[in-house]
């Protein structure tokens, strides 16, 4: 019997209760037409407004960690999920000179991650897979590598696979303008 389970990850959405309210629609019709089959949403935090919260919760359920920029009281600051023999943590701000301790302590096999605006998939020695969906409104690109062309900013999301305790992860890149 296969089991597959599916989440769409996103992150940094910084939606402001203040926005035309056009401008939320287009973002969850956006998102609604990719992540319409997948079994829950992983939100990595600075989803910012309570409004665009509920929203999501319309698209599918929602896990969703607090940032340094959420005004929703309530949200933990880390969140553990078991799925098929898989430990998922999440949080806003990969604890950078703490990496290798946070994932052990916790026996993680992915860590979703958000805050830095750029999208990365990276798997560590620990085998432990590190995902950052990177913003829908505010993206940032990758640094620069040298033999390669200027990275470009884009709008991005990543979708997890976790399938009979297998997991697999990939980017998809939005059809939404930069924000200036």
């Amino acid at each position: 019997m296969v089991i597959l389970v599916k989440f769409g990850i996103i992150s940094d959405t910084h939606v402001e209760e203040t926005w035309d309210p056009k401008k939320i629609d287009n973002f969850i019709s956006v998102l609604g037409k990719y992540l319409s089959n997948v079994d829950e949403i992983i939100h990595a935090g600075d989803v910012v407004s309570e409004i665009f919260l509920k929203r999501l919760k319309e698209i599918a359920p929602v896990h969703c960690v607090a940032s340094n920029t959420d005004k929703i009281k309530g949200l933990p600051k880390e969140k553990l999920l078991e799925v098929e023999g898989q430990r998922i943590g999440i949080i806003h701000e990969v604890p950078i000179n703490e990496l290798d301790q946070y994932i052990e302590s916790r026996n993680l096999n992915i860590l979703i991650t958000g805050h830095t605006h750029i999208p990365s998939i990276k798997g560590l020695e620990s085998k432990c897979m590190i995902l950052n969906p990177g913003s829908i409104a505010y993206p940032r690109a990758p640094p620069k590598k040298p033999g390669f062309q200027e990275p470009v900013a884009k709008p991005t999301l990543i979708i997890l696979n976790i399938e009979n305790g297998l997991a697999s992860a990939y980017l998809i890149s939005l059809p939404f303008k930069k924000k200036k």
